[in-house]
């Protein structure tokens, strides 16, 4: 029999164990992206992208061929970070730049967080990667999108049966997060999922305008 702990599991995310890699969200790719509503997706890149600057979770950008075909990175995502240039790639596999692989290695993590587009192609391709190398690696799956369902499904599906984690944006934002009693971050969670949490959001404003409602205060 196990002995219950009241402590965290080690594969779960919290800010200090895990660098995001947010992958070529840009307007050329999203045109073709049919697996999740363009707004939908924005809006959830700007959730992961204000939940890692909030925790202060190191953050790589990145884009491909930004100035001759593929266009800016996502004003939600540059917004968060208006000081950090996105690293401009050629390679479809963000991790076969070996810019990309010293910035993973300054910072020094062994979890890795990606999400982009497409999932098929630009996130299959650091992932594998990357759990080749001995990292774990998770992806956000509404922040990612792919030309159709079955592309982004049966990327999923790969890379899951090789050791990846799938997991949602809000699912990002509050495992963060984790423990409502956590007041120095409180807040800015609380702002960051009424302004891109949907449903989510809609409530929390509810309940805090109409009768003052706290979670774990």
């Amino acid at each position: 029999m196990p002995t219950a702990i009241a402590q965290p599991g080690p594969t779960l995310l919290d800010p200090s164990n895990h660098t995001l890699i947010m992958i070529d969200h840009q307007s050329q790719m999203a045109f073709a992206t049919k697996s999740i509503d363009p707004v939908q997706l924005r809006n959830n890149a700007a959730l992961v992208a204000r939940a890692a600057k909030g925790f202060q979770v190191p953050t790589i950008l990145t884009t491909v061929a930004e100035k001759s075909f593929s266009g800016p990175i996502f004003d939600e995502i540059q917004s968060v970070f208006p000081g950090q240039a996105a690293i401009d790639r050629s390679t479809m596999n963000t991790w076969e730049d070996p810019r990309i692989a010293a910035r993973v290695n300054a910072i020094g993590r062994g979890k890795i967080v990606l999400a982009g587009l497409w999932t098929s192609v630009c996130i299959v391709g650091p992932a594998l990667s990357a759990l080749d190398q001995g990292f774990e690696v998770y992806v956000i799956t509404d922040a990612s999108g792919d030309v159709s369902d079955e592309a982004h499904e049966r990327a999923v599906e790969r890379m899951v049966q090789l050791g990846a984690r799938p997991m949602t944006s809000l699912q990002y934002l509050l495992e963060l997060q984790r423990d409502w009693a956590r007041a120095d971050s409180y807040n800015e969670t609380v702002a960051t999922a009424i302004a891109h949490g949907g449903g989510y959001g809609l409530g929390l404003v509810y309940a805090k305008t109409m009768f003052g409602a706290a979670e774990g205060h």
